[in-house]
């Protein structure tokens, strides 16, 4: 398996083939060293279009498998694939998970299938910070671990406010991993901290990867499908965090949202969302019960 995994990884550097064209090579080959090694008319009955698969068979002879895991070795990045035991149950029940992750401390932690996503504006007031740092802090205590998108704004602070707890955070990007890919550039030492306290960085983009824009939805969706469920704070009426939730609803888990005051605008998104069914919550507790974890062991 190790042997194959650098081709899982050559492939993954080639545009245009996310996880449903994944899925087509590794359902189709023996391995991904076949897939890797196959023919344009191989690639084509294995589902590839003629387009992307003309495409692939150009991109990859400007790929060194052995270089890549070269390069992932020295940046201290490590990567599982759809077929690992390892790779986390709750996103692997999500439509079109990914097919690898690539990812910078610990993979496996005990609470990781009592995970909680916080989302929330960059541009928090006074009370939607109050508002974190209380629930935050209890949902960690607790042993919930805390997955978000390392962020400006409520991201960021979900994030510190589990490490000041000693709990478990895991921060998924729409980037690359390595230390000079990281975004916000600012993080980068929160990024650090994360790892050096049992935390995890999570992303399917391989190194090198910008943080560009079409990157954030798909980021999105991996903090929701890691998650029994959402919590949101504070979000305008339009927000990214709202694309969270809404495949947070896709993907059957549960939505909390923190009601605000009536005139800011930071409210107005996550009011919709009460309006729309999501739980208004105003303590841990009502996370924890409705999802059945009140009697989580502290840790």
């Amino acid at each position: 398996m190790l042997d194959d995994l650098k081709y899982w990884v050559a492939i993954s550097h080639i545009p245009g083939i996310g996880p449903q064209r994944f899925k087509k090579l590794y359902s189709f080959f023996s391995s991904m060293e076949n897939a890797w090694q196959a023919s344009l008319f191989n690639l084509k009955q294995a589902g590839l279009e003629d387009k992307i698969a003309k495409n692939f068979l150009s991109a990859k002879l400007h790929i060194n498998p052995d270089e890549c895991m070269s390069i992932m070795d020295k940046e201290k990045i490590k990567a599982i694939t759809i077929h690992d035991n390892k790779y986390p149950k709750l996103l692997k029940e999500i439509y079109s998970p990914p097919a690898i992750l690539y990812y910078r401390g610990q993979i496996e932690h005990k609470y990781d299938n009592l995970s909680v996503g916080i989302v929330g504006t960059r541009r928090f007031t006074s009370y939607g910070r109050q508002a974190t740092e209380k629930i935050v802090s209890d949902l960690a205590r607790q042993g919930v671990a805390i997955v978000s998108g390392l962020a400006l704004g409520i991201d960021t602070l979900a994030h510190q406010i589990t490490l000041t707890q000693k709990g478990r955070t895991v921060a998924v990007l729409g980037c690359g991993l390595a230390n000079q890919d990281i975004y916000p550039a600012a993080n980068r030492h929160l990024a650090d901290e994360i790892i050096s306290n049992q935390g995890l960085l999570l992303s399917e983009f391989p190194i090198g990867t910008a943080p560009l824009r079409q990157h954030f939805p798909q980021r999105n969706r991996i903090v929701s499908g890691l998650c029994r469920g959402v919590v949101i704070i504070e979000s305008p009426e339009r927000s990214g965090s709202l694309i969270t939730t809404n495949l947070a609803v896709e993907q059957n888990r549960e939505v909390f949202a923190v009601p605000g005051n009536i005139f800011y605008e930071n409210s107005k998104g996550t009011h919709n969302l009460i309006k729309m069914g999501a739980k208004l919550i105003t303590s841990a507790d009502d996370v924890l019960e409705s999802l059945s974890m009140l009697d989580t062991p502290n840790s």
